[in-house]
């Protein structure tokens, strides 16, 4: 059924229940829930991670009701909770629930998208007669599903968009269910801020206030063509999406970056030393790179950022006068960028490398001033190195600069998580069984 006219500000959008059925999942805190869940003397504590950057990567629900949220300092964090539990993040551990909450979505749909590390969406449309059951119940058992294999609990919205879905899944999170028929849209959007659609960042906000908007019902009811000269392709897509109609895709397949590649680490401790801060960023600019790879793509442009204790970063851009694929192409110029960063005596925390202009890696493209013999050689280096490191974990074969890294000073932001502390046997510090562990002491 065709949509009513805007004018007609109480009417429902589309009568269709679910002409299309996605789900968006979102686990509610899940670092920290995949802890408690592994960890059950921490279940019920305030409990957060980040301890290896000296600020909350992530905060369970008993510390956000402390005030305690994403972001904060450690030291403000534990100002306001002397009791709080600071671990640090244990990446590995997290992916590998990551992997089985996709895998349990993937029992009630084949067409899933995996967002984030700790959210994704599926389609449901047509999976009632498989499952026997109302797009909602589908819904309900995935949650269920996840709580009793995983011990984690996610919050899930229902909706005929992916944007509406996101929306739907915050609504009522932690462990939240919302289901937004299409007749129901009109209802769900009235009570909707500007401020949570998704793609609607500050600024985006603030010009939608100045002509007079302050809900997203408010916004699906302009035209389309004002949506459009306002916000370009994005706000048509949003505006349409809102109101129902599925624009967005998912994507079930991996998705290649497709504008840059960028890696950022803060250090354990403020770093003075030139070749100290050097090697962090050849870290960085090595895990770019081999991501890059990865993926099969190239780059022509390359970022890297120097930031300093107090916050403060200084950044410079340069173009590389060919495509590259490996960090050892790109290092003469990163250290030319870095010397005219660096300031001596000055104290930094972390280090930033963004890899840009991306494209497919196609076949080398010589030039009069190319020694084609020597970029073979770095190419096939290149590749040799990314198979050493899958055999053996990554950075096991790296720059010599990152030499520097060993000689760090150690402390709480050093600290590893209890995983790769506590190995099976036969485990390694760069090889570890692919499965989450217990630890039960009887």
């Amino acid at each position: 059924m065709s949509a009513p006219p805007a004018s007609d500000a109480g009417a429902p959008l589309t009568l269709a229940e679910f002409p299309r059925a996605l789900i968006h999942f979102d686990g509610d805190a899940f670092f920290t829930s995949v802890e408690q869940a592994l960890h059950p003397e921490l279940q019920g504590r305030p409990l957060v991670t980040g301890q290896e950057r000296g600020i909350i990567a992530c905060a369970s629900y008993e510390a956000k009701a402390l005030g305690i949220k994403r972001g904060v300092p450690l030291w403000e964090a534990r100002r306001r909770c002397p009791q709080l539990v600071v671990l640090p993040s244990d990446y590995e551990t997290y992916s590998l629930y990551s992997q089985r909450m996709f895998a349990i979505a993937r029992q009630f749909s084949p067409l899933v998208e995996e967002y984030s590390i700790d959210e994704g969406f599926a389609d449901l449309t047509g999976m009632r007669r498989l499952q026997r059951c109302a797009y909602r119940e589908i819904a309900r058992r995935f949650q269920t599903a996840v709580r009793e294999q995983l011990g984690l609990t996610v919050s899930v919205g229902l909706s005929l968009s992916k944007s509406l879905a996101k929306l739907a899944s915050k609504y009522r999170k932690p462990r939240g269910l919302t289901a937004v028929a299409g007749r129901h849209i009109h209802l769900f959007l009235a009570r909707t801020p500007l401020e949570t659609v998704w793609g609607f960042g500050p600024n985006t906000v603030a010009l939608l206030q100045r002509h007079g908007l302050r809900t997203a019902l408010d916004y699906i009811r302009r035209p389309e063509d004002w949506a459009a000269r306002l916000l370009g392709k994005v706000g048509r897509e949003t505006w349409r999406e809102l109101r129902g109609e599925s624009v967005w895709p998912l994507q079930d397949q991996p998705q290649p970056p497709k504008t840059s590649i960028s890696k950022c680490h803060s250090f354990p401790g403020p770093i003075r030393e030139r070749e100290g801060v050097y090697a962090k960023l050849v870290r960085n600019i090595e895990s770019a790179f081999i991501k890059l790879r990865r993926h099969h793509l190239q780059t022509q442009a390359l970022a890297i950022a120097l930031r300093r204790q107090d916050f403060e970063e200084q950044a410079l851009e340069a173009r590389l006068n060919r495509p590259a694929a490996t960090a050892q192409e790109a290092l003469p110029l990163v250290r030319i960028l870095f010397d005219r960063l660096y300031q001596p005596d000055t104290p930094y925390r972390a280090t930033l490398a963004v890899l840009l202009e991306l494209s497919p890696d196609r076949a080398l493209q010589y030039d009069l001033f190319t020694d084609p013999l020597r970029l073979n050689q770095v190419r096939e280096a290149g590749a040799a190195l990314d198979h050493v490191n899958r055999a053996y974990g990554k950075h096991a074969l790296a720059a010599g600069h990152t030499l520097f890294l060993r000689e760090q000073p150690t402390g709480e932001r050093t600290q590893l998580p209890w995983r790769k502390r506590e190995l099976a046997r036969g485990e390694t510090a760069r090889q570890r069984l692919h499965l989450p562990r217990w630890d039960l002491r009887v």
